[in-house]
């Protein structure tokens, strides 16, 4: 009776492991075995195991790109994550200023950007901000009397012009996380600070940034993630089938879906995926104990 006992919550989770196994683990076991293959358009049927070539070619040759859009990629999200958390720490400071008329207005007006669907937004940043002839951007440089310019063109330029796009999307929420937490903090705290005649950088550095560090850390390690794997916003801008721009900028996860669906060279792009894959693997676990560590002092 006993033994029945204990194996009856494994009985019902089987429904859940079998779920697990079909839409997580099958996918992951089956991409990396394409990984050990030369499975391509021209090789559908008749592949052929050829081990560890394609992670060869992705990780020590420089001309097939992994490396140059890895590059691209970690410079991408360590700038658009100190930007944006550093951006959205003073929006809320100033968010939770005493005596701030309009607060709610301001709150709701900031969750725009972040409410409406990528694809949209994307889209109208490409034709209404960014177009060479209707743009806003060029509409201004005309009328200060400057010449105008094809922001998604050239790679620099592109790149920039994605990282803006991308922290108009991501401040909001950044910025929502950020402001829920200052209001956790005993204003008593400042108070005290005031008295001991502490200044606005003395009581963010010793009162603010230790109070919501932990409260805020698991929001900035999932806005990574989601910087990290970002692809909508560099495809749609710069790489769109039949609206190329003429950049040549590339990220892992462009470089995987380029080398899947235009290069059809699936065992590489499947390489790169379990890559990615064990990348952001090795990052979660650091980051976790990171977490668990600072909760526990």
């Amino acid at each position: 009776m006993k033994q029945k006992r204990k194996l009856m919550p494994y009985l019902y989770s089987v429904p859940a492991f079998i779920l697990i196994a079909l839409v997580i683990v099958f996918p992951i076991l089956y991409t990396a075995y394409i990984s050990v293959t030369n499975m391509n358009l021209y090789h559908w049927l008749d592949y052929e195991i050829i081990g560890l070539d394609n992670y060869v070619r992705a990780l020590t040759k420089v001309d097939s790109g992994f490396l140059t859009a890895l590059l691209t990629t970690l410079t991408w999200t360590v700038l658009n994550m100190v930007i944006q958390m550093v951006t959205a720490y003073f929006i809320a400071l100033g968010l939770n200023r005493e005596g701030l008329k309009g607060r709610r207005i301001y709150k709701t007006l900031l969750m725009v950007p972040w409410a409406m669907p990528a694809y949209v937004s994307i889209l109208l940043w490409r034709v209404g901000i960014y177009n060479t002839e209707f743009g806003l951007l060029n509409k201004i440089l005309v009328a200060f009397g400057f010449p105008k310019q094809d922001f998604l063109a050239t790679n620099v330029p592109a790149f920039i012009s994605c990282m803006v796009l991308n922290l108009w999307m991501a401040l909001p929420f950044m910025i929502t996380m950020i402001d829920g937490a200052l209001q956790s903090i005993d204003k008593s705290c400042y108070e005290s600070a005031k008295l001991e005649g502490a200044g606005f950088w003395a009581k963010n550095i010793h009162i603010t940034i230790p109070a919501i560090k932990g409260i805020i850390a698991p929001s900035v390690i999932m806005t990574t993630f989601t910087t990290f794997k970002q692809f909508d916003i560099v495809y749609l801008l710069t790489m769109q089938k039949g609206a190329h721009s003429g950049a040549t900028l590339q990220t892992v996860i462009t470089y995987a879906h380029q080398n899947a669906f235009v290069s059809n060279n699936y065992g590489l792009s499947s390489a790169v995926s379990i890559i990615l894959f064990f990348l952001i693997m090795i990052f979660s676990i650091f980051t976790n104990r990171g977490v668990k560590e600072e909760s526990y002092e």
